[in-house]
């Protein structure tokens, strides 16, 4: 009889232990995964992407309105405008879910939120190679200037962009993110579990290289014309309007080296180790967050007189 109470005893002792670890899982799966430091290293950089990104976004619609609409280069710029908006929509609740420590909202709100930081990023990279190739067209006098033809052209032009991101690029986030695992409704921004797959690990590997590449030679075209323009305007350079416009255009270079580049390099390492360290998300997320601040830009622009 005292040998079956002992048993008894341990099997409820194992059951007990058994049921305490499930919780403990259960709660760290749902956890805050972010220290003291990463939370309000985060808070400040989306903070000043959005007083920043609202100021250069609010302040440049208003230049815009004076501006030759048929331009490619403004369509560029307004897209910009739209695109920056969007992303600083999306900041707020960011920032709600870094200063309060849990996600209130629903999963799929939560899903998009992500989304758009991706979204953002990549058609900002797209809009800045498409405006350094029209002014470098110029430079070269390929082109005197580049133009649509009718306001109804930079529409249309501007509706495919959209329409090609609502149709290919939002389902594929919305239906894919957070697809091969059991995330919390408490927590955002963690869905790490797709990297298992190998399709997913080589279509990061496929941008990360490619948005190197774009990158460095997108700065090596910049030295090259702003090497020839020193030769050609030596005796006085910096009292020449052609130096200062393409210096202006490694505004947009080094938003894509300080802003962009980071996170691509880093996520090249992130993807082959984040499952040994646990930690490597929250620097994922800081060095996402810096490209939000991409959204200085037209601030920038502004600023500088461009």
């Amino acid at each position: 009889l005292s040998v079956f109470f002992h048993f008894q005893n341990m099997y409820q002792e194992d059951f007990r232990n058994m049921t305490e670890g499930t919780r403990n899982s259960s709660d760290s799966s749902s956890a805050f995964f972010h220290s003291s430091t990463m939370s309000a290293i985060l808070v400040a950089v989306y903070s000043v992407a959005l007083a920043g990104g609202g100021i250069g976004s609010i302040t440049m619609s208003f230049v815009l309105l004076k501006m030759n609409t048929l331009s490619v280069t403004t369509t560029a710029i307004v897209n910009l405008v739209v695109v920056h908006s969007l992303l600083l929509f999306t900041v707020p609740f960011r920032l709600h879910y870094y200063v309060k420590k849990k996600w209130i909202f629903d999963v799929p709100f939560c899903k998009m939120v992500s989304a758009m930081v991706h979204i953002h990023m990549y058609l900002t990279f797209i809009f800045y190679v498409i405006t350094l190739v029209i002014r470098w067209l110029i430079f070269f006098q390929w082109k005197d200037k580049v133009e649509f033809y009718r306001k109804l052209h930079a529409i249309a032009a501007s509706a495919a962009v959209w329409v090609f991101v609502m149709v290919f690029g939002v389902p594929l986030f919305y239906f894919e993110y957070g697809r091969s695992g059991l995330y919390s409704n408490t927590t955002c921004f963690k869905f790490h579990k797709e990297l298992q797959h190998e399709s997913v690990k080589a279509l990061n590997y496929t941008v990360i290289v490619a948005v190197a590449l774009i990158s460095c030679v997108l700065l090596g075209l910049q030295i090259f014309i702003l090497v020839k323009v020193e030769r050609k305007f030596s005796n006085s350079l910096c009292s020449h309007q052609e130096f200062w416009a393409q210096v202006k255009n490694l505004i947009f270079i080094w938003v894509i080296i300080i802003c962009f580049l980071p996170y691509h390099l880093f996520r090249a390492y992130y993807i082959q180790y984040v499952s040994d360290f646990d930690q490597l998300e929250s620097y994922n997320e800081v060095f996402l967050s810096l490209t939000a601040l991409s959204c200085l830009d037209l601030l920038s622009l502004m600023v500088s007189g461009s």
